[in-house]
């Protein structure tokens, strides 16, 4: 890499590392994990910067090598380092949430989508989180259109399913937003 391409790099990391951290966090669920991939993404990144073909949308570049590098990561590790909870706050959808009861939906949206496969939550993440439209998460995941919207369907069948197990207080997460279609 020259300097022109190392300062085209550097200026892009600077710019977009807040947001793709976000999705880096969404797709492992705990921020340290999350910085790793981050890490591991713009790596691989910064190695074929001088390469890429299309210099105006290296991030579409960047999230599909966060995908795939979860991909990777989730082959290696066992599921029996996740945690999973069973049930949900319950808090009626008419009262005001405190600040305690929003960390603790939080963490329990976060339950709910690390129970999805990986491609599920690839897609619900770029959907729902990035306000992202089928066609870029089509191309950041590598697969036809019509493949995110069955995988979009079939993620927040799950999810409903899941929070609504949980009791009456799923059903003022399930209609926030982000989780509905």
């Amino acid at each position: 890499m020259n300097a022109e391409e190392e300062r085209q790099f550097r200026e892009f990391v600077a710019a977009r590392s807040k947001s793709l951290l976000h999705t880096a966090y969404l797709l492992t669920g705990d921020w340290e994990q999350g910085r790793d991939l981050l890490q591991t993404a713009l790596a691989s990144t910064a190695r074929r910067w001088s390469k890429l073909r299309d210099r105006e949308q290296p991030e579409i570049y960047v999230r599909r090598a966060l995908y795939h590098a979860q991909v990777d990561r989730f082959r290696l590790l066992s599921w029996g380092r996740e945690t999973v909870t069973d049930t949900l706050p319950d808090q009626p959808s008419g009262q005001a949430a405190d600040w305690a009861d929003t960390v603790v939906q939080r963490h329990d949206i976060m339950a709910a989508l690390r129970r999805l496969p990986r491609r599920q939550r690839a897609v619900i993440v770029l959907r729902y989180f990035e306000d992202r439209p089928d066609s870029e998460i089509a191309a950041i995941l590598g697969v036809a259109q019509g493949t995110v919207r069955s995988q979009t369907h079939k993620a927040l069948t799950s999810l409903r399913t899941t929070l609504a197990e949980a009791g009456p207080s799923a059903s003022s997460i399930t209609s926030g937003r982000g989780v509905t279609a």
